[in-house]
């Protein structure tokens, strides 16, 4: 019988997302203005209550300088964590 490991927690994109604001001093009115969304999607996104999509995903890689997939990959990896969980 082998195990299969698998981290204990696994983060939301909107963890993510935060934590790269917080790295650039930017708060969520301000990341809203860089990409041209209302403050309430961002918001969402950061709770978690949002998913991202892979519009949100180029729109949150052009903010960071980081790629669509990045972003694509971490919800991906949140959403299959979840599901093993329930």
């Amino acid at each position: 019988m082998s195990a299969t490991l698998r981290p204990a927690r696994v983060p939301t994109p909107g963890r993510i997302v935060r934590r790269e604001m917080e790295a650039r001093g930017w708060t969520q009115k301000d990341l809203a203005h860089i990409m041209d969304r209302l403050e309430q999607a961002i918001r969402q996104i950061v709770r978690g209550c949002k998913r991202v999509t892979p519009e949100m995903a180029l729109e949150l890689a052009s903010a960071f300088g980081t790629s669509a997939d990045l972003w694509l990959n971490l919800e991906v990896a949140y959403r299959l964590h979840r599901a093993r969980d329930e």
